[in-house]
């Protein structure tokens, strides 16, 4: 069996870091491992340092320079170069626990499933606010809406590649600057019959860096996440019915918060609830999503 990891890196010298923490996991047997890393920048600026980290390790990396600032560009270059079994896919800025691929394969095995998803656990510093980590709010933690599990995000995912219906997808590249382009991936293999699962043991971390603790940029997040959910939908008389669902659901948000209006986490918990419903109203009308990524 081989897996093939795919690593996209912008501008973060943590990459490294990632680099050293995949390469300290607990092996598994009989599973040929190697390290992808899409560069997205302009110039090669991660080449060195992934060059000089991958010397010290003990499983395969391969660098290549996917520019630029666009992450679809560059998780679609991963898999142009993906020639194994499966793929696993993670971000620059996370690190992956000693378990982590012990415990998606395993739970693959156990279910049969084609994409096994985890957990990307947040780590807050001192200077994170404190409603913002009482909320958890950057955490990513995957689980079924209403029973089912349609999607999941490549923080931390393992996919079946090579032979599968779905081996010449890509991720969408107009998604590529404001995020969920995995979402929308995902949404899309499964209509074509990819089966999901969730590896609850299966834990990444991600340290949040102080420009991602703001109700701003929180609040752009969450609107983007509701554009990206409208993916799910397909027609017409699926989108608008879902606006009229998500329409009720900002009234009803803003009136929950306007009622906690002096107790900020709680306002603020139903002011981004009610911003991710009315991204899902921007979604089905098709107003662009914000660019998040790539500055």
């Amino acid at each position: 069996m081989t897996v093939d990891i795919c690593l996209c890196t912008y501008r973060r010298p943590m990459v490294a870091e990632t680099l050293r923490s995949i390469d300290a996991i607990e092996r598994p047997e009989g599973v040929a491992l190697r390290i992808i890393v899409s560069d997205n920048d302009i110039t090669p600026s991660a080449q060195a340092i992934v060059a000089l980290t991958a010397a010290e390790m003990l499983i395969e990396v391969l660098y290549q320079h996917a520019p630029a600032r666009n992450i679809s560009i560059a998780r679609n270059a991963g898999l142009d170069a993906a020639s194994a079994d499966w793929v696993a896919f993670l971000d620059d800025d996370e690190t992956v626990a000693p378990g982590w691929l012990l415990a998606l394969l395993a739970r693959q095995t156990q279910t049969r499933a084609d994409a096994v998803f985890g957990h990307s656990r947040a780590r807050y510093g001192a200077d994170a606010p404190g409603w913002i980590a009482a909320g958890d709010y950057h955490s990513q933690i995957s689980a079924p809406r209403a029973g089912l599990l349609l999607t999941g995000h490549t923080c931390i995912a393992l996919l079946r590649w090579r032979g599968t219906p779905w081996q010449g997808e890509r991720f969408e590249i107009g998604r590529g600057t404001s995020g969920g382009e995995d979402t929308e991936f995902f949404f899309r293999l499964n209509r074509m019959g990819a089966v999901y699962a969730i590896a609850e043991d299966a834990d990444v971390f991600e340290a949040v860096p102080e420009s991602r603790l703001s109700f701003r940029w929180l609040w752009r997040r969450k609107l983007r996440i509701g554009q990206s959910y409208v993916s799910s939908a397909t027609g017409l008389g699926a989108r608008a019915r879902l606006f009229v669902s998500a329409a009720s659901k900002v009234g009803y948000c803003h009136g929950m918060a306007a009622l906690r209006f002096y107790g900020q986490a709680a306002r603020n918990f139903w002011l981004l609830r009610g911003a991710m419903h009315l991204g899902v109203c921007a979604g089905c009308l098709a107003v662009p999503s914000a660019k998040l990524y790539g500055g």
